[in-house]
């Protein structure tokens, strides 16, 4: 089969169009999936860059993304059968072509308890952009930060693909949103998708113009997906007692925590990948539910995802450019078999 390999780490140029063999079934729970697309997410770029949790297990085929058709089930699956069209987060972060491989690739292999029927509205092409972003919105808005109907919450990079997911998370919930933007063009689409309060964070100051939209109070819930300067510029824009969720790492200095204490705030962090690197099978099996109950509101109508470019499998490395540009719009995706 073709497959990108991450020879090494480094620049884009590692990205490498193989022939490698068909992975064979790891166990009779497995199912192998021929490959229809692959969502992109810029943790690929960054375990392309330093493979952080597998350096030492090269080539490895990345994305966690996937979405395709059953070709083979193993002999004690019981939740699929060939021909079925199913959509996942598996794999992709790095370790060896035996272990999960990644998506990036003509096919794949994964556990049947940890895959799921895709959305009956949705292409396998936009299915694939879609898990990873879901499983963040859901475990952040929902789990982490328990956003109500009625409560206040500013979604940070709310054009990018985890943010206009959770902007449309947050809308089904009931809240009321203030996102950040770039430009008009993020700002249409986070309009459109429910955005009460539109901040331009190159022309206004998020902090000030969240305390004005809130009368003073500061927001019920802030995501950030952005980190650094902007996780802890936030401190400020949560109201006292609220919640702060951040999916990236930011190191904190003592002021900084005797900030958030003195507001009473409650820092909440959240790594989807943590079920899979650690080899949580319960966990594993808590987000296929998650993925579950987003199909049937895609299938409502009342998620979706923008696919803002698909490129073919050999492009790669065009992809993890793009998304190293910064600016991206909603997902890419990495069309392996045609639509």
């Amino acid at each position: 089969m073709k497959a990108i390999l991450a020879t090494a780490a480094g620049g884009t140029e590692v990205l490498q169009l193989r022939d490698i063999p068909k992975p064979e079934l790891p166990s009779p729970h497995h199912l192998r999936v021929a490959l229809a697309a692959a969502g992109v997410n810029p943790l690929d770029a960054k375990l392309r860059a330093k493979p952080s949790f597998y350096p030492d297990k090269l080539p490895a085929i990345l994305g966690c993304d996937g979405a395709g058709i059953v070709e083979e089930t193993g002999s004690a699956v019981t939740r699929f059968k060939s021909g079925d069209a199913v959509y996942f987060c598996n794999g992709g972060l790095g370790g060896n072509l035996g272990g999960e491989p990644g998506c990036y690739a003509e096919y794949t292999t994964l556990h049947e308890d940890y895959c799921t029927t895709k959305p009956a509205n949705l292409s396998l092409h936009d299915s694939a952009a879609l898990p990873l972003v879901l499983l963040t919105a859901w475990e952040s808005l929902v789990e982490r930060a328990n956003l109500q109907t009625g409560q206040t919450i500013l979604i940070h990079g709310a054009a990018g693909g985890v943010g206009h997911v959770a902007l449309q998370l947050a809308q089904h919930l009931g809240a009321r949103i203030a996102v950040t933007v770039a430009d008009d063009k993020q700002a249409g689409l986070a309009h459109g998708l429910g955005a009460e309060k539109i901040i331009r964070y190159n022309e206004q100051d998020f902090v000030a113009e969240t305390l004005v939209w809130t009368g003073g109070a500061g927001a019920d819930v802030v995501f950030d997906t952005v980190g650094n300067e902007t996780f802890l510029r936030s401190l400020n824009a949560v109201r006292i007692g609220g919640r702060l969720v951040s999916i990236l790492a930011t190191p904190l200095a003592a002021a900084d925590v005797q900030l958030a204490r003195m507001r009473n705030l409650s820092l909440c962090f959240d790594l989807m990948l943590t079920p899979q690197l650690l080899k949580l099978h319960d966990e594993r099996v808590r987000q296929r539910r998650i993925l579950e109950q987003c199909t049937a509101l895609i299938e409502a109508g009342k998620l979706g995802v923008l696919v803002s470019h698909k490129l073919p499998l050999e492009q790669a490395a065009e992809a993890h450019r793009m998304i190293e540009a910064g600016g991206m719009i909603g997902k890419i995706v990495l069309s392996i078999r045609p639509e």
